[in-house]
């Protein structure tokens, strides 16, 4: 597929996606979700990826949701409509390579489709987050339940009831554990890429049982998440390596009946 959205690149174990709408301030539109669909697909099957930096070009903006001029398709039966998180999301799509996440500018509203499904989020100095949802006369109900999954419900409900009347700081988002780190906007790609870097030369294995294993146990009570977890650490086999050589097995001669 070739990508008109995105930029996409692989270097040294790293995938490197680049929202690539500065024009628009990064909004997706259908294009950009399906192009987001197919990468996430092609990441989750390349084992040469180990990790990915998800980051966002331009001076304004990390992105700011849907594109309100274009939208995205619709179906008219409302039973087979998708929430735009199932494009974009990476846990959605079953990618347990880490995502480091580089947030510039606004991040507004749909955004969070990305960010509440990232692994390790750091921003610079000049970012903000805000839902312009409710302003605009709209229920803020996706991204805002994604987001109660990684901080305080309190601050989830200034940010999703407040709309444009308020946007989080940088400083504040490091506050309640949004971002764990505020660089100087110069520095945000370099750091990403070397966060990303530190995890892509450990064993992809141990890194993607961990990520599985942590997110999973999201939607399970602690024992269900700790037999589970327990399972993942007895695997022991690398991915993609067959546990038998099949050329070197001695097997019984079937009895047939």
């Amino acid at each position: 597929m070739d990508y008109t959205a995105i930029l996409y690149e692989v270097d040294e174990h790293v995938a490197t996606i680049t929202l690539n709408r500065p024009d628009a301030l990064n909004s997706f539109n259908q294009t950009m979700c399906d192009e987001f669909e197919d990468v996430w697909r092609v990441i989750r099957e390349d084992d040469d990826v180990h990790v990915v930096v998800l980051r966002a070009a331009g001076d304004r903006a990390f992105c700011t949701g849907v594109d309100v001029k274009e939208g995205i398709r619709h179906l008219d039966n409302v039973f087979s409509q998708l929430d735009p998180g199932t494009y974009l999301g990476p846990k959605q799509n079953r990618v347990w390579k880490p995502v480091v996440a580089a947030v510039h500018g606004m991040a507004a509203g749909g955004a969070m489709y990305w960010l509440n499904e990232s692994d390790i989020i750091i921003c610079s100095e000049d970012a903000t987050f805000f839902d312009p949802h409710v302003t605009y006369g709209m229920t803020s109900a996706l991204e805002p339940i994604g987001m109660a999954r990684r901080v305080p419900l309190g601050d989830v409900l200034r940010w999703a009831l407040l709309g444009l009347d308020e946007r989080m700081s940088a400083s504040r988002a490091l506050q309640i554990g949004l971002v764990t780190e505020v660089v100087p906007r110069e520095e945000l790609w370099p750091r990403a890429d070397q966060l990303a870097k530190l995890m892509a030369a450990k064993p992809p294995t141990a890194i993607q049982g961990t990520v599985k294993a942590i997110w999973e146990s999201l939607d399970m009570t602690r024992t269900q998440a700790l037999e589970m977890g327990l399972s993942y650490t007895q695997l022991g086999n690398p991915i993609g390596t067959a546990m038998v050589d099949r050329a070197t097995a001695v097997r019984p001669k079937p009895m047939i009946r």
